[in-house]
């Protein structure tokens, strides 16, 4: 099926993390990219990355974008009340626990957003990938810039140099939230570095090989850990089969 493009470049993007109810993630991803990919673009969004957390099964990781604020108003009005959701959202609701774990992100530069995907998306029901992606995210006190600009300006180019570039490096979008019926945590400053690897073994292999670089090391390392507020969380994710994230 041909790719819509509702968005281009997307300006804005939620990392949406959903708890579900023991054994009922497949049942919400067959649901999911039967009915929620087409209807979501065709409102004005995109749908870019869907993933089962390989940490934990009753967990659903997935990743939509948006031109701007402006858009993901009108955008998220009129899928969350138009009549697929009518229809589908209540069964899709019963299969959640929490679905309020939701960052809202920006590209940390102007070349760091998603880039071009696929022509065509896989149709229902495709096999998923044999693929792995990674999202490590690392989150600084409010107002703090030193971090984010250690991921910018030093871990990025490292990775680049080291291995396969990365999909995207997103950090916090500051803008209110313009659709208030759906919640996004507040208060965060965080950097998001989102990369894809043919296996997992190659993303360890790639880590590695950024943890021995003398800068790394010795500089990159060292100055996110004294500035970051936790340690960097990691997901490991594994995408369905119509992801275009993969």
């Amino acid at each position: 099926m041909p790719l819509t493009d509702p968005v281009g470049r997307p300006a804005v993007i939620e990392l949406r993390q959903y708890t579900l109810r023991s054994g009922r993630r497949e049942e919400l991803i067959e649901l999911f990219d039967r009915e929620f990919v087409e209807s979501q673009e065709e409102a004005g969004m995109a749908v870019l990355g869907q993933f089962r957390d390989l940490d934990d099964p009753d967990r659903f990781v997935w990743l939509r974008g948006f031109r701007d604020m402006a858009a993901r108003h009108d955008a998220l009005t009129a899928f969350y009340g138009g009549p697929v959701w009518a229809e589908h959202g209540p069964q899709a609701n019963t299969t959640m626990i929490d679905s309020d774990d939701v960052l809202l992100l920006r590209p940390l530069t102007d070349a760091s957003g998603f880039g071009a995907f696929p022509s065509q998306r896989p149709q229902a029901g495709a096999p998923a990938p044999e693929r792995f992606v990674s999202a490590t995210v690392w989150s600084f006190p409010p107002g703090r810039h030193e971090g984010i600009s250690l991921v910018r300006d030093g871990l990025l180019p490292l990775l680049h140099r080291t291995g396969s570039a990365p999909l995207a490096a997103l950090t916090t979008e500051t803008a209110s939230n313009t659709f208030p019926r759906l919640p996004v945590r507040t208060g965060e400053n965080v950097a998001a570095v989102f990369a894809s690897y043919p296996d997992e073994s190659a993303h360890r292999e790639h880590q590695a090989r950024v943890r021995a670089h003398p800068r790394a090391r010795d500089e990159i390392l060292p100055g996110l850990e004294r500035e970051q507020t936790a340690a960097p969380r990691v997901l490991r994710l594994a995408p369905t089969g119509r992801s275009l994230l993969s």
